[in-house]
């Protein structure tokens, strides 16, 4: 199966929810739901440095048990390798981009030595300007960064029924900022998991259990030379 065709079946779920290709951009995404992550606070007793898992419902593990989302599993991993770090899920369901911009600064200044940046797709599914994109992105890498943290960052793909202009111009957002800001990449975040319907829920988008093992393998690859 080639890589075209492996995208287009990832996001087969725009298809049932409109017989549009304009309105699955509007419905195929749900708003972003309240932040309900936990921020820890001073009192906080956990001494290991901080790796914080940015991201919108690919990361908060939209759909399965919280503790088979990918941060959940990475943590698992990490421990199981014999690292001393501490994994926060910050990932907001339905999140954009601008929206990610908007609270970054509540977990920049947590200091954390590693944050994984998975956003984007939201916006891309919407339809928005890559420009935005580009640019809130860009600003989010370089407030981690700012704030001392080495940045990880997601790539993401779009289906092909976008047009090969709009899914070019998006696929080169992420290694773009990744060399602009000398960043780790991620080519493609849910590589291995498009085109396997035992891997993603009936949405066709988002993970299963099973799907976010591999999910955290494709982190697990980039991320290990940073430990």
């Amino acid at each position: 199966m080639n890589r075209t065709t492996i995208i287009l079946l990832l996001f087969a779920a725009c298809a049932p929810l409109s017989c549009s290709c304009t309105k699955a951009k509007k419905e195929s995404i749900p708003k972003a739901e309240p932040n309900e992550t936990a921020i820890p606070t001073s009192q906080d007793q956990d001494e290991r440095p901080l790796i914080v898992a940015f991201g919108n419902s690919l990361t908060a593990g939209q759909g399965v048990d919280p503790t088979q989302n990918y941060p959940a599993k990475l943590q698992a991993k990490i421990d199981a390798s014999g690292y001393r770090y501490r994994v926060l899920n910050a990932g907001v369901s339905g999140e954009t981009s601008s929206q990610g911009l908007s609270r970054v600064q509540a977990f920049s200044s947590l200091h954390p030595v590693i944050a994984i940046v998975e956003l984007g797709a939201n916006d891309g599914l919407r339809g928005l300007p890559v420009e935005t994109t580009r640019r809130n992105l860009a600003s989010i890498v370089g407030r981690f960064q700012s704030a001392g943290a080495r940045v990880v960052l997601a790539g993401m793909e779009m289906p092909p029924n976008y047009g090969p202009q709009y899914t070019s111009s998006f696929r080169n957002i992420f290694p773009g900022i990744a060399k602009e800001y000398r960043t780790a990449l991620i080519p493609f975040f849910l590589a291995g998991i498009g085109g396997h319907p035992d891997l993603n829920q009936d949405d066709g988008i988002h993970p299963t259990a099973e799907g976010y093992e591999i999910v955290v393998e494709n982190v697990w690859k980039v991320l290990r030379p940073l430990l």
